[in-house]
């Protein structure tokens, strides 16, 4: 009896931190586009440190998504991804070990360069969020996929597309879901997320939407909403719709592929073709913003990831990747190893997926490019773009036409 009782109390943690950490991700009922803050943190623990030779075990792939290049959301343990049909934008529900449980036609999308979604499905309350590259949001019952509302950007608030489709990855805050149509008049919004209706418009500067999404910063003494239109990254009073500030930013297409990176009162905005990039430090309690430095590299669509005092970020024009000091903008380092990519974060390394199919973990070290562990991705089509998922110690890959999942943990 001694025995059994010493080794109850010996497992007994290990079986309230596995219950815990369960109930974790069953009690995960939103989702939204680079994780809880956009920063491109995945919040888990126990993850593998390195991988064997040949790379994570690929526990399942899903075929047949079509083109595109929107990230899977998880949530409520079911994996939303969106893909294309011929003309029609698709979305696809799976559940965790890659069987698809629904499938619904949402209505036109994008088939001309680079064909299919962008944007990454935002899973809130019950609700799922879908934005088209053709300039359509629709909400959807999260059960049921029936539509409660939609709204097309572009016809109903004068906005126009980009070149090559909308990216917008949609932004709910409490009651508010945030888009840029990038109209004259109606430049930012915030619509009801549960009816679609317009609760304020911004004119802002006027100028037209980008690739990027929005970021919501709430430690100030005004809440923010901060975006990238053509030539400017611009701020909002989340509540009021107000104007606080704006900052001109802009590249040779007038184009900008990523969300602003906000920590402690600065917001590192990056941009691509040839843009370069910049570090802004919020004055006033956010009503004012000054520029701290400049630096030449430029990121197409890949994110950038922030680790203590260090930015990791791939160039576009400036290939390879680097570490920049967040503060002073210094370069600590720069490697071609990989080619450029997309990054993410979670347990203290950094998950690298890049343009030539390399999939990579690499330890955070600001005097050299540590990488760990690499492999191939050779399954699925075209652009190796979307960025990568991290859920319930399983990393999420697609590649087009396919979603990976393979066992980091």
């Amino acid at each position: 009896m001694k025995q059994y009782l010493l080794a109850f109390i010996v497992l007994l943690p290990v079986v309230l931190l596995s219950c815990r950490q369960k109930s974790l991700f069953e009690e995960q009922k939103n989702s939204q586009w680079r994780g809880e803050h956009r920063d491109g943190i995945y919040h888990e623990t126990g993850l593998l440190k390195e991988w064997p030779a040949e790379g994570p075990q690929l526990l399942w792939h899903f075929d047949g998504l079509g083109d595109g290049y929107s990230s899977a959301a998880i949530a409520n343990r079911k994996i939303y991804i969106t893909g294309l049909d011929d003309d029609d934008l698709v979305l696809f529900v799976l559940d965790l070990n890659g069987q698809l449980l629904k499938k619904a036609i949402l209505g036109k999308e994008w088939t001309q360069t680079s064909p299919g979604p962008r944007s990454t499905i935002c899973v809130n309350d019950g609700k799922l969020y879908i934005f088209s590259a053709l300039g359509v949001l629709v909400c959807l019952d999260e059960e049921t996929l029936t539509e409660v509302w939609s709204k097309d950007l572009f016809t109903e608030f004068d906005g126009k597309n980009a070149d090559v489709g909308a990216n917008e990855s949609p932004l709910v805050v409490g009651d508010k879901i945030f888009m840029t149509p990038g109209g004259e008049t109606h430049n930012v919004l915030a619509l009801n997320k549960c009816t679609g209706d317009l609760i304020w418009s911004s004119a802002g500067e006027g100028t037209r939407s980008t690739y990027s999404s929005p970021q919501y910063i709430g430690d100030q003494s005004v809440p923010i909403v901060v975006n990238n239109t053509v030539q400017y990254i611009v701020a909002f009073h989340a509540e009021t719709g107000e104007k606080l500030w704006s900052y001109p930013q802009t590249n040779q297409f007038e184009n900008h592929p990523n969300t602003p990176l906000y920590s402690d009162g600065m917001i590192f905005s990056f941009t691509g073709y040839g843009g370069g990039s910049m570090m802004l430090r919020l004055k006033e309690g956010g009503r004012a913003v000054e520029q701290v430095w400049k630096h030449d590299v430029d990121n197409q669509m890949g994110g950038a990831i922030k680790i203590g005092d260090d930015i990791y970020v791939s160039g576009h024009r400036t290939r390879g990747w680097y570490c920049i000091d967040w503060k002073t903008g210094e370069t600590k380092f720069k490697s071609d190893e990989l080619g450029n990519g997309t990054i993410i974060s979670a347990d203290g390394m950094l998950y690298i997926y890049t343009d030539r199919g390399e999939l990579a973990l690499v330890k955070p070290n600001p005097e050299k490019f540590d990488v760990v562990s690499k492999c191939i991705i050779t399954l699925g089509t075209n652009q190796h773009w979307a960025h990568l998922v991290i859920y319930d110690g399983v990393l999420y890959v697609r590649h087009g036409d396919t979603l990976m999942a393979y066992k980091i943990k």
